[in-house]
């Protein structure tokens, strides 16, 4: 996990004005009003614009967006799977997406716990889950077309204060990944 007090890292602002940012504080916001232990869930990320053009309809719930922004589109109907790289190899988007998020929960614990696991990937995650220094996290990752990305990572045991680390170096990995969906 990131070291979040790291000068990369810092907390969610209220009414962020970059619209990458924005959208990603959005949409961790809206994941988070449904609670924890949630599955992974994708969206792809609009012009406000755009879609208030295309789909009129929705114009009343977009009132108070920037037609110059973001909106994120939820992705419904993920196949469960306990291996999203492979999940997010197979996704692609049309021209008209500019930008993809990912909302995930992930449990993180000590360097030290991690030695010594059994070998069955069962059992290491049932002696991870019960570690006594463990952390649930969720991590909201969100990327361009134009190859910006910003990670939000919120933990379960400071829900309530709302706080929210941002950082484009939270989760390297996920965020090149998520890149990968949007390449022609």
């Amino acid at each position: 996990m990131a070291d979040l007090s790291t000068p990369s890292s810092k907390t969610a602002p209220a009414q962020p004005q970059d619209p990458l940012l924005r959208a990603a504080v959005d949409t961790e916001r809206h994941v988070a009003r449904l609670g924890w232990d949630q599955p992974p869930r994708l969206f792809a990320l609009v012009r406000t614009g755009l879609l208030r053009e295309r789909e009129p309809s929705l114009t009343p719930q977009l009132q108070q967006a920037d037609d110059g922004g973001y909106t994120a589109v939820e992705q419904e109907g993920l196949p469960p799977t306990s291996d999203l790289e492979s999940l997010l190899g197979r996704v692609a988007w049309p021209e008209d997406v500019e930008g993809v998020a990912l909302a995930i929960e992930r449990i993180v614990v000590p360097p030290e716990a991690e030695r010594d696991l059994p070998e069955d990937p069962d059992a290491a995650a049932g002696q991870l889950a019960a570690h006594p220094d463990r952390k649930d996290v969720r991590l909201l990752a969100a990327c361009l077309r134009d190859g910006r990305s910003i990670c939000l990572l919120r933990q379960r045991d400071h829900d309530s204060d709302d706080a929210v680390a941002v950082g484009q170096d939270i989760a390297p990995g996920l965020t090149h990944a998520l890149a990968m969906t949007l390449r022609d």
